[in-house]
């Protein structure tokens, strides 16, 4: 039997098709609406079988007894464990030291919305995402550009320009798209600091220094004001600002910027223009900006390319989403106002947008270790592993080990589970039916439906969610009794139903694409147009204009050169994991069996390294150990390291060596994917 659902093995969120016989799982294949011969394959999903029938996963809930052990346990136990300790802590400490920390992991959704009813019917306000490192600061830029994250309308551009993304390895129907748009006669313009499939397709490719993307982007808006390649109608019309943002670019000529970005001013030029003066053109932004200590001001700049062209919201250009109507779960309301949560230090971030929520992710670790602006004493981890994949793993270690109480619900065990005093083993996506809630954004909903049960004792997120909520005594706010009331009640305002969706796999949606919106509406900003210059910054103390003030600090530990003289930086992400998940996997470990360190040929030869050779790369933070791939993917004096192999082995951690203690004022995102280091041979 064949059967329709949605992927969520990385976070691309492809439709597939799902075989089952006698109940289960024997192939998964992606949908494609590109010719065979273009469509790209995905090492994860052809390894789906065996990631959901892995003899590692976690099937029944483990709790640690007096003795330190973790031991195999009952749904009932598990579940009276943890909300035993949130009610001790709750009565010893007040509600507020419980904490949420929401993972990416491979299952983002609804959940969301569940863990955030949960906690703060509770009295928690302490709800966290990763949002800080990963999208979320990005889209805060959007919104405070014009309101929403735009959507690139990629197939029908005549130009598209990819900034610190690799669709290659991490979105197969993106990448899929931007083959068909090349095929259509699109030029492609690539800004990355690794030469990636991607980079070799484009008509420029621009070699960024890393974490100088924000220089980058202004000197194309300084080539692009000056040489009076924009749009006038629609900046006259629709913008406010102007002048601002033109003295604030003046400085960012591409002579100035050149020698700091690694690139020849001629370059800059040729890309300003390049996209400037070919319509329609979009912009394709993506993780590799979101990692810097320059994020927010970095991702503004960026944005107004769209409009200084007059991209926005145009076919081909980059759309203004039309959001499904759709009931907010979360209820923020519950909470009492003077209650601050952990995140207060960025209040700008924790409220920019109705249900994105908490996501300067680092404010736990400082609630954890140093107590402000309260303790959090104990904590659960859904979809995550922050043991791992959190800035400064020593720091993060010990606030794990710090807290009264850590519960874990993965799919796997991990770093993180190895610390925790209970684990609820969860359902991965095949298993399961829930909402993709960033899809709605997009005004097309597609329902990931379960197509097999739970793989041994385990159960789907909303499940535990909804039964933690019943054993608090929150029964009146979870009245669902399956995951289909669940989603008809948050659907409800679209008149969309679970059933209706069954029937449509295809998706649905509310309304017919519509381009040009802010026409009629304007934009969703305070002064219903695109501000390049933002009198809400201003009144928060922060550039009203990106960059306004000169260029700050890009890289952790740029003041200790000398001593670190390499630029790191985490780099492209594989096609066959996730982060840290399935390295266990044995198809895919066939295909990459070690994370490696990419070192330029000539600073191999300087430093008397080898292919293959055993390195250590030092930070003040740590020291990391991987061995050598020569080659000429990274620009002379910097390196490339595989990300998410502290799973396999800790020694192989790159956040060993990131520093958390200087953040972007804004989005409290760190340097992490960016930073100075040391590389040495050593003797394995």
């Amino acid at each position: 039997m064949k059967k329709d659902t949605i992927c969520r093995l990385c976070s691309a969120c492809c439709p597939v098709e799902a075989e089952v016989e006698n109940g289960r799982l024997i192939a998964v294949k992606r949908k494609s609406l590109a010719p065979p011969d273009q469509q790209l394959s995905c090492p994860k999903l052809l390894a789906a079988v065996e990631i959901t029938y892995a003899p590692e996963r976690l099937t029944v809930p483990l709790i640690r007894n007096r003795k330190g052990q973790q031991c195999e346990a009952d749904w009932d136990q598990a579940l009276g464990a943890v909300t035993s300790q949130m009610e001790k802590i709750r009565q010893r400490h007040g509600p507020q030291s419980v904490a949420w920390l929401r993972g990416m992991a491979a299952d983002w959704g609804a959940p969301w919305d569940y863990a955030s009813r949960l906690m703060q019917a509770f009295g928690s306000p302490n709800i966290i995402g990763n949002g800080s490192v990963c999208h979320v600061a990005r889209e805060m830029a959007h919104h405070f550009t014009y309101g929403a994250m735009t959507i690139p309308q990629t197939k029908d551009a005549r130009c598209v320009l990819i900034w610190g993304k690799n669709d290659r390895n991490t979105c197969p129907p993106a990448f899929e798209a931007i083959q068909q748009a090349r095929r259509q006669g699109a030029r492609l313009i690539v800004v990355d600091p690794l030469r990636t499939p991607l980079a070799e397709m484009a008509d420029i490719w621009l070699q960024i220094k890393p974490g100088h993307d924000g220089l980058l982007a202004m000197s194309m808006i300084s080539t692009i004001i000056e040489e009076g390649l924009y749009d006038r109608a629609f900046v006259t019309q629709w913008c406010t600002g102007f002048e601002e943002l033109r003295r604030a670019a003046r400085p960012f000529t591409a002579e100035t910027v050149a020698a700091d970005t690694w690139l020849e001013p001629a370059t800059i030029r040729a890309a300003a223009r390049l996209y400037a003066t070919t319509a329609p053109a979009c912009i394709v932004d993506g993780n590799g900006l979101d990692m810097q200590l320059q994020v927010f001001d970095a991702t503004r700049a960026v944005c107004m390319l769209r409009a200084l062209t007059g991209n926005l919201d145009r076919p081909g250009g980059d759309l203004l989403p039309q959001p499904v109507p759709a009931r907010n779960l979360q209820l923020q309301d519950q909470l009492p106002a003077q209650l601050p949560a952990i995140t207060c230090g960025y209040p700008l971030f924790s409220s920019f947008h109705p249900n994105w929520g908490l996501h300067a992710q680092s404010a736990l670790i400082d609630a954890i270790l140093e107590e402000r602006p309260y303790p959090i004493r104990m904590l659960i981890v859904q979809s995550g592993n922050p043991a791992v994949t959190m800035t400064d793993t020593r720091r993060v270690r010990q606030a794990l080990q710090k807290l009264d109480c850590l519960v874990v619900i993965d799919l796997f065990p991990t770093q993180t589970t190895r610390l925790a005093d209970v684990v609820l083993p969860a359902c991965g996506c095949f298993e399961k039916t829930q909402l993709n809630r960033a899809a709605l954004r997009h005004n097309l909903i597609c329902l990931q439906d379960q197509v097999i049960d739970p793989v041994g004792d385990s159960w789907p997120d909303w499940k535990i969610v909804f039964e933690l909520g019943r054993r608090l005594n929150l029964d009146r706010l979870f009245p669902w009794h399956s995951v289909d009331q669940a989603i008809d009640c948050q659907l409800e305002p679209a008149g969309i139903t679970t059933a209706q969706l069954r029937r449509h796999p295809q998706g649905i949606r509310t309304e017919p694409v519509a381009f040009e919106k802010y026409r009629r509406n304007g934009f969703a900003t305070p002064t219903g147009k695109v501000e390049f210059h933002s009198p809400r910054l201003a009144r928060h103390g922060q550039p009203a204009t990106p960059f306004e003030n000169g260029f700050g600090p890009a890289l952790a530990f740029a003041d200790q050169h000398r001593e670190y003289p390499f630029i790191a930086i985490s780099g492209e992400r594989s096609s066959r994991y996730t982060h840290s998940q399935f390295h266990h996997i044995p198809s895919l470990r066939r295909q990459e069996n070690e994370g490696v360190v990419d070192l330029h040929p000539d600073d191999a030869c300087r430093l008397g390294i080898g292919n293959g050779d055993p390195l250590r790369v030092t930070t003040p933070r740590g020291s990391l150990y991987m061995k050598a791939r020569l080659c000429d993917r990274v620009h002379v004096g910097s390196i490339c390291i595989g990300w998410g192999w502290g799973e396999v082995d800790p020694r192989h951690g790159i956040n060993n060596l990131t520093d958390d203690s200087c953040r972007n004022p804004v989005t409290a995102t760190p340097s992490n994917r960016g930073f100075l280091c040391r590389v040495e041979k050593t003797q394995g």
